[in-house]
Order: C-alpha cells, then sequence, then structure tokens
C-alpha cells in the first residue's frame, strides 16, 4: 500500500468536500474535517503498526517523475524519526479541530474556509516531513506559510495582521537562503553524476570544506528561524501570541519541529563535516536559547506570549541534544519533539479556553479559578507541571536523556543548561500560584468549567503525557536505531554505552 501518497491526499480530500458543502452549515464543514483526521489517524496507525522498526533504511518509499527535464521528483519515504513526527502531527489535528470547534467564528473569513485551511496545512505536515526530493521539500517547507499566515491574520487576535506578516518574512528570508544552498547543491551533483534532488545521492557529493560550510549555513538559518533558535526567535512570540489557539498548537507542536527535524535530515546528511565544524557554535546558541527564552518567559504578563517564551527555551534543549552528538542527546532530542507537543498543546488549548472565557490574556486576570473552574485550572496546572519536566510527565524522559547524552561530551553546557530546568520552576509554578490559585478576581466569579467536548479533546493529550512518562519504551524502541546509525555515520561513538545497552 502507497501509505504516504493516502496519508498526503485524504486530508486534500476532505478539504475538497469541505469546500463544496453550503457557507452557511459551519457545523457540516467542522464535522468534515474532524471525520477526515481522525480518518488520516488512522491511517498513520496502519503504518505505524507496519513500519520495521529495526530497518534503518527509508521506508514505505514512492517515487514518480515530477519535472524529469530538471531531475525533480515526488519522492517520499520515512525513517523512525519521520515516522514519529508525522504521528504526532496527525494525533494534534483531530484534538485541534475538536478543541477549537468555535474558535474560527468571529473570523476575516468563513469557518469553512478555516477548516479548508487546516486540512491543506496537515497534508504539507506530513508532506514535509516524508520528502526524499529536496527540491520537493522546499517547496512544501514555503508552501507551508500560506495556511498559516491566512490562518494568523484572519483568525487570530489583536495584532494578527502584523504578526502574520513577520512570520512570513521571517521564514521567506530563511527559506530564500536554503533555496540558493540548494540551487548550488543541484549544479554541483551535475558536474559529479547528474543532476538530481535526490537526498540519497547528494549526500555523496564531493565538496571542499569552505563550500560545504557555506551551503550548511543556508540551510541552518532556515530551520533555526523556523525552530525557532535565539537569535532568530523574534517571530515566534508575535505570531504564537496572535493566532487562536488551535494555530498556536500546530505552529509550535508541529511546524517549528521541521526546524530541528531539518537540522537532522538535512544539515547532518548534507553537510557532515561542516555539522562538526559549527558545533561549538550550535551549542552555544542553544544553550543562550534555553536562558534566554525561561527569563523572559518569567516576566510575561501575557499567558500565551509566556507559553511562546518556553517553547523558545525547550527548542534549546531539542537543538543541544541534536549537537551534542551522542545517541542519547538525538534520541532525547527526537523523543523531545514529540514530548513537547503535547505539554505545548496542552498549555495552548486550555489558555485558550481561559481567554475566551474571560475575555483577557493577562495572567492576573485569571485569580482563583481553581475554586471557579478547578478542572480548567488543574488541567492548566498539570500541563505547567509536564513543560517544566516534572520526573513521572513525558517531557522529564526526553530532557534527562538530552541533558546525558550533552555531558557526556559536553559536560560544561549540560550544566549550564540545567539552570533552565531551576528556571522553569519560576515560570511556570509563580504565575500559577499568583494567578489560579490566588484570590478570585472580580469578573471570574460565574464563569463555566470545562465543557464534555472540551475534556474529551484534552483526555488524549493528558494520557499521552502520564503514559509516555511512565513507559516511553515503545517510541524509544522505534527512535533509537535511527539515532543510533545517524551517529555512526557521522563517525562518533557514544562516550558511555548507548540506551539499548543499559
Amino acid at each position: 500500500m502507497n501509505w504516504l501518497t493516502l496519508l498526503m491526499f485524504l486530508p486534500l480530500v476532505g478539504a475538497a468536500v469541505v469546500s463544496v458543502l453550503p457557507k452557511a452549515n459551519e457545523k457540516a464543514a467542522k464535522q468534515a474535517a474532524f471525520i477526515t483526521t481522525i480518518a488520516v489517524l488512522l491511517v498513520t496507525i496502519g503504518m505505524t503498526l507496519s513500519f520495521e522498526r529495526e530497518n534503518v533504511e527509508l521506508q514505505f518509499v514512492e517515487k514518480y517523475a515530477w519535472i524529469p527535464s530538471f531531475g525533480i521528483n515526488f519522492a517520499v519515504g520515512i525513517d523512525a524519526i519521520a515516522l514519529v513526527l508525522i504521528l504526532m502531527s496527525t494525533i494534534l489535528a483531530p484534538i485541534v479541530v475538536l478543541a477549537g470547534w468555535n474558535e474560527a467564528h468571529g473570523g476575516r473569513w468563513s469557518v469553512k474556509t478555516f477548516y479548508i485551511l487546516i486540512l491543506v496545512l496537515e497534508t504539507m505536515m506530513i508532506g514535509v516531513f516524508a520528502a526524499t526530493d529536496v527540491f520537493l521539500f522546499y517547496v512544501i517547507f514555503e508552501a507551508m506559510l500560506i495556511p498559516v499566515y491566512f490562518l494568523i491574520g484572519g483568525y487570530g487576535t489583536g495584532e494578527r495582521s502584523a504578526a502574520a506578516v513577520k512570520f512570513l518574512i521571517y521564514s521567506l528570508v530563511g527559506g530564500l537562503l536554503m533555496l540558493a544552498s540548494i540551487i548550488a547543491l543541484y549544479v554541483m551533483s551535475g558536474d559529479q553524476f547528474g543532476h538530481t534532488f535526490d537526498i540519497n545521492e547528494l549526500s555523496q557529493l564531493q565538496m571542499s570544506s569552505t563550500t560545504q560550510n557555506l551551503l550548511f549555513l543556508g540551510f541552518f538559518i532556515a530551520f533555526a528561524i523556523k525552530a525557532p533558535v535565539w537569535p532568530f526567535h523574534t517571530w515566534l512570540p508575535d505570531a504564537a501570541g496572535s493566532a487562536s489557539p488551535g494555530t498556536s498548537v500546530l505552529l509550535l507542536g508541529v511546524l517549528d519541529k521541521v526546524g530541528t527535524f531539518g537540522m537532522i535530515r538535512y544539515c547532518l546528511t548534507l553537510f557532515p563535516e561542516a555539522s562538526k565544524t559549527f558545533t561549538p557554535l550550535i551549542l552555544i546558541l542553544a544553550v543562550i536559547s534555553i536562558l534566554y527564552g525561561a527569563f523572559l518567559a518569567i516576566g510575561q504578563k501575557d499567558i500565551k506570549r509566556l507559553i511562546a517564551y518556553t517553547s523558545i527555551s525547550h527548542f534549546g534543549f531539542i537543538t543541544l541534544g541534536i549537537f551534542a552528538m551522542t545517541t542519547q542527546g538525538h534520541t532525547g532530542a527526537v523523543l523531545y519533539m514529540f514530548n513537547h507537543a503535547f505539554s505545548t498543546a496542552a498549555l495552548f488549548l486550555v489558555a485558550g479556553w481561559m481567554i475566551s472565557r474571560r475575555g483577557s490574556s493577562t495572567i492576573s486576570d485569571f485569580g482563583g479559578l481553581q475554586r471557579v473552574t478547578p478542572v480548567m485550572a488543574w488541567t492548566f496546572f498539570f500541563a505547567g507541571l509536564s513543560s517544566l519536566a516534572l520526573p513521572g510527565l513525558s517531557s522529564f524522559v526526553s530532557e534527562f536523556l538530552v541533558l546525558v547524552g550533552t555531558f557526556t561530551r559536553y559536560p560544561v553546557h549540560a550544566v549550564i543548561a540545567t539552570f533552565g530546568i531551576i528556571l522553569a520552576a519560576l515560570y511556570i509554578l509563580i504565575p500559577v500560584q499568583k494567578a489560579l490559585h490566588g484570590p478570585t478576581t472580580p469578573g471570574n466569579e460565574n464563569l463555566k468549567d470545562l465543557n464534555l467536548r472540551e475534556k474529551v479533546a484534552i483526555a488524549p493529550v493528558v494520557a499521552i503525557i502520564v503514559v509516555l512518562g511512565f513507559y516511553p519504551s515503545p517510541l524509544l524502541k522505534i527512535i533509537n536505531p535511527a539515532t543510533t546509525n545517524i551517529i555512526s555515520q557521522l563517525g562518533f561513538t557514544d562516550p558511555v554505552p548507548s540506551i539499548e545497552d543499559k
């Protein structure tokens, strides 16, 4: 079965169905979108069950000529890392649709348009992780900007237009740098073995260290903007602060992972020597991101911007794990990508429900919610504990692996990064104590707690956080062979026994 083609085109079929529904029938548009995302999730589960976890080669490979005169193909295939991220994306999609059942109301365009954009974006989220043709990857990487731009600018709040434009400009600049590197790779491939955009063939290119360093920077800066890593992060607080909660979940939970995924799939694969050359600098940027994001989160008064800054800190940990060049670090980074998606989803979804009820995103306006809306307040508190990597919750396992993997090769960086954990306790627990558990703010007395739909939407997120906190083995068994293979291909050996040997 052509799993990946089916996965990529199912959401487009759903979008086509939604597009022909009457504009006034908003309920039908929501139902069609939800059914489509559930169908995509079921197909993803089927593909996951068919995946051979010990096979480190690309699986479910498909290749069709697209623009043969330029050697461009519709070529897809996944390894364990891409599989985990596609699974993450397709789990989040129906949750976002259900949780944000009413968040498209009041937008510049119709409810129907909102769900068409979500479904088109889901196709691109799957495609960007599955692409093995570098040109196809670039096209999807850039095309993803279109639905996100309209989701922020059309259905966000506050300075949504400015935030959408800022997001677009930053992303386009990074994309142009990557395009320049892609064109250079294409030209060099013609000189050496025939024009191609196939990632496996391009990884065999012979080039000088100067050339490799320059081309690496084109890719890395694009991915660092997308991730985002300091100092390329400044678009994120505005975008996440202005986007609707569902859009923010997809933005931070999935789209930003394209940046860290790209560092593994493209930077390390195409430019192994340049990756080693720039590792010391990138590790410094990662540590700065961890501390900078945490410090700024502590001082935030807006709950959505607080969550955005915490994510900058988390992406610092992910980048640290990737460039620690150890199996533990890599495995922890990939697991961190998955876990961060759900802790962030919990934070943004509950924050969105709090904001919609209170009519404000200012943290001090949520005082006393523990007494008025206990389920909502405790769910947000739980999400916060997951974000700060409390033992027993999913983020702890991934953060622990990243720090252990980093410490074995770069102990100073690991020790400094550990202060980010202390700061995390401050930026989560202090606002929670002052707001949710403080005196009841006037105007909060009659707020309603989570309804059945909202409880159903958040329940799988909570379940994933708890289950993976106590039993991460299923994901680790999928991820570890792939990360071990990457570290081996880069010529590194772990300073301590690998996870598999423990």
